[in-house]
């Protein structure tokens, strides 16, 4: 027995289950190496950020360890997590909680990626894509195996994170993100959305949204459009209210630091905050205003005097204490543009985005511009809520708009007007259309109750259905047709018939040459009729006798 070579060696318990993960969930390691290179690329960006003001600082208070925590910091930051300040004068820990919205693109922009082209696998579209379960759960798995050892390191230094926050908001960004990536790698089905508004939506009010004329979309499109000018809007007026105080905004820059590496910082601080900025002065157009500390708002109606602040550039383009004037009355024009913009989208989908089921009825018009002013409203409470937090405690302990009186006073202000102008601008292409002598289109006549569908005869389990389906497009093309001339067409399918009944190979091969055809699938030559005659060759011009057939 000492001479017996072993030839078989039994797996491990570990390396067996490894395995048996492998094979049951494909792809599974490349969503995981994806999320932790979304997670690297994220933590290095801010790294060569802040590195770059650390090397260019004149007097910098820490060395190149500090500068890491605060990197790692930052980028916690910039997922939503709320940040704490151990070195005050006061010797009591303050919280910072404004995320700059700028630097949340970059962890936000990395997951959709990664998660796209992991549910993608770098294949062709006619190649099947990855499970989508399977590439969201890899993507967010790798992410977070590096948020953690990320978080625990910015614990040890001047800005901590404050652990609840970071627990809420990092897995929060990253399964919206990844979910997103890999909604857009199945052609963004429609399936997910409306799984999840019948879910929420009451009863009652389903049909309203979940209709099958095509609002869910136009309304959609016409929010987003919405948000769009509410928030390109407040940059504009941000930007007269800088002009409007240049002075006072050059001034700023000299108080906070001095020599063109801590100008430099400043200037790349006021460009991330701009995007915050520009929420807050939207929020200021549409009457709730922001607050510069606890119980200090300032609204077009008239700005309180706000506590002793640090200069700040930024801070200059806030109006002047006082009652508000007739200038500042003209911000309105703003959340009246928007509802303009959200009635014309909703008001040309009511012709044009029914599609075959016709033109919508006047009232269907007016509840997809309420529907779509109220989609804008969550966005820009969103919005809100993001862009303001709290900068210390007592007086600082709010600043921003906000969230929830934002989303109200949008979803009245572009409620409103986005329902009349989209009834004006749906009777004018409809007068228009009459006038080239169109037919009229057909009204939309939806159901009122679901079609009950035919109960099968007998108690199966009916297959359950997925979130992700792959769209018509990327499928497989279909064969080409065979030409009518081809000598020989291959047939795949001759053998299962025999295999069913079970006869031999050598049997159905021999019975194959006795019916005349060829084994390999191909389909025999037809024989010549001998049955018909042939053709006699014509007679010469002196010839009287007929000739035999050749």
């Amino acid at each position: 027995m000492a001479g017996v070579i072993q030839t078989t060696v039994r797996r491990s318990m570990p390396a067996a289950l490894l395995l048996r993960v492998r094979h049951r969930s494909p792809g599974l390691a490349n969503g995981l190496v994806g999320g932790a290179l979304a997670a690297g690329l994220g933590l290095a960006a801010f790294t060569v950020l802040v590195m770059l003001l650390w090397v260019s600082s004149p007097y910098p208070d820490s060395g190149p360890g500090g500068a890491l925590h605060v990197a790692a910091a930052l980028w916690l930051l910039a997922h939503g997590a709320e940040l704490v300040r151990v070195d005050t004068l006061s010797g009591a820990p303050a919280p910072m909680g404004v995320p700059p919205l700028l630097l949340a693109v970059v962890p936000v922009w990395l997951l959709h990626r990664a998660a796209r082209d992991t549910a993608e696998g770098g294949a062709r579209d006619n190649a099947p894509l990855m499970p989508g379960r399977t590439a969201w759960a890899g993507v967010v798995l790798g992410y977070l195996a590096v948020a953690a050892p990320a978080a625990l390191y910015a614990a040890g230094g001047a800005l901590r994170p404050s652990w609840a926050w970071t627990a809420l908001c990092v897995p929060l960004i990253a399964l919206v993100a990844a979910g997103t990536g890999v909604w857009t790698a199945y052609g963004r089905p429609s399936g997910p959305l409306e799984q999840v508004l019948g879910a929420v939506l009451p009863r009652g009010a389903r049909h309203l949204v979940l209709g099958p004329d095509g609002r869910p979309g136009v309304a959609a499109r016409a929010a987003a459009a919405g948000a769009t000018v509410l928030v390109a809007g407040g940059a504009v007026l941000l930007t007269v209210s800088l002009g409007w105080h240049l002075g006072e905004t050059r001034r700023t820059f000299g108080r906070l630091t001095e020599g063109w590496s801590g100008w430099l910082a400043v200037l790349l601080l006021c460009v991330t905050l701009l995007p915050n900025a520009a929420v807050w002065a939207a929020a200021y157009a549409l009457g709730p205003g922001f607050l510069l500390g606890a119980g200090v708002a300032v609204t077009p109606l008239g700005a309180r005097a706000a506590p002793l602040l640090p200069p700040f550039p930024l801070m200059a383009a806030v109006p002047d204490p006082g009652a508000g004037t007739a200038l500042h009355g003209t911000v309105v024009a703003l959340p009246l543009t928007a509802g303009v913009v959200v009635g014309w989208f909703v008001g040309r989908g009511s012709v044009t985005g029914g599609g075959r089921f016709g033109v919508w009825t006047t009232g269907r018009t007016a509840g997809a511009a309420a529907f779509a002013a109220g989609l804008c409203g969550v966005l820009m409470a969103l919005l809100a809520g993001l862009a303001g937090g709290p900068l210390g405690t007592a007086a600082l302990a709010r600043f921003g708009p906000v969230w929830w009186q934002v989303g109200l006073a949008t979803a009245v202000w572009l409620g409103l007007t986005a329902a009349a102008t989209a009834l004006t601008v749906r009777a004018w292409r409809l007068r228009r259309s009459y006038r080239r002598g169109e037919r009229r289109a057909d009204r939309v006549v939806a159901p009122r109750r679901r079609p009950a569908l035919p109960r099968p005869p007998q108690r199966e389990r009916l297959p359950r259905g997925t979130w992700f389906k792959r769209k018509r497009g990327r499928s497989a093309p279909a064969p080409a047709p065979v030409a009518a001339d081809e000598p020989y067409l291959l047939l795949d399918d001759d053998g299962d018939d025999d295999r069913a009944h079970g006869a031999p190979d050598g049997l159905r091969d021999f019975r194959d040459l006795r019916d005349g055809t060829d084994p390999f699938g191909l389909r025999p030559r037809p024989e010549p009729l001998d049955d018909l005659p042939t053709a006699s060759p014509p007679a010469a011009p002196g010839d009287t006798e007929p000739r035999p057939p050749t």
